[in-house]
This record gives structure tokens, sequence and C-alpha cells, in this order.
């Protein structure tokens, strides 16, 4: 059975992340460290568009705006996570970044040395929603750990 000491979750709150959030705590036992990592895809900057949001301020506020509901979200997801680790007595620590998903997390697993990686899979075709486009082909190249990716619920 997998019983590793420390933990990378890559998850931020989808309905693919909550399952691999799920099966990492159920991977966590006493003494065992869980670090998360919440990438923002860098993507969501392009999408201010020049319509509407035609002159500095008004694209300032804006940006301003999302960058808040974003920060509420994750605030959330991470403290919904934090409460759970609590209750295991399992050493938690999170981490929020704005890039590309995959080679935010190659970065972060080669300064922490996790003995697992923990991602959900991608989302299915057709399902609502942004696709994160975490390059799964880069993660089994350069990950020095094993992968675990967790199905998508049914």
């Amino acid at each position: 059975m997998l019983e590793p000491k420390r933990i990378l979750l890559a998850s931020h709150g989808t309905p693919g992340a909550r399952a691999a959030d799920r099966t990492a705590l159920t991977l966590c036992r006493s003494g065992s460290a869980l670090f998360h990592l919440v990438v923002v895809p860098d993507f969501w900057k392009g999408m201010m568009g020049d319509d509407w949001l035609n002159n500095v301020s008004t694209r300032d506020v804006y940006a301003k705006y999302v960058e808040a509901e974003l920060a509420r979200e994750i605030d959330l997801h991470l403290n919904s996570l934090e409460q759970d680790m609590r209750e295991k007595a399992i050493r938690y620590e999170s981490k929020v970044v704005l890039g590309k998903p995959a080679e935010c997390l190659i970065e972060y697993a080669q300064k922490i040395g996790p003995d697992l990686v923990v991602i959900g899979s991608p989302r299915p075709k057709g399902s609502p929603g942004l696709r994160s486009r975490m390059k799964i082909e880069k993660l089994v190249a350069e990950l020095k750990a094993p992968l675990l990716i967790v199905p998508y619920p049914a």
C-alpha cells in the first residue's frame, strides 16, 4: 500500500480537483504533510477584450473585481481543506501561484521534493467550465515523484 509522507496536491476546487482532494486526504497519515498548490492559469488575463473595457480605468476596475472573485473562491477551497487537515493532525501548507499549470507544478515539486503528486483528471469533453490545459505528458516526463491522476467523478 502507498504510504507517502510528503504529498503534493494540485487542485483548484472544480469537481475533478475535489476528487483529487478526497484521494489525497485518504492517503494522509499521522506525521505526513500535504503541500497544496493552486495554480490560477495565466490565460484569464487575456480575457479582458477591448470592447467595453476600452479605457485603462475600466479595465483596472474589472481586473481587480476578477482577482477578488478568484481570491474569494480560492480562500473558500483552502479553508475547507485546512479544516480537514487540522482534524487529522496533518501538516498542511498551501501556495497560490499565477502561471501555466504544468510548469508551476513541476517547479514547486522540485522545490519541496514530494513522495507523491496528486492531481485530478482532465474535465470530460462537453462539461461546463474552462479547461486548465494541464500538460500531462510534461508532468510524466519531468516529475521525479510518482504521479497519481484521480479519475473524474461519475
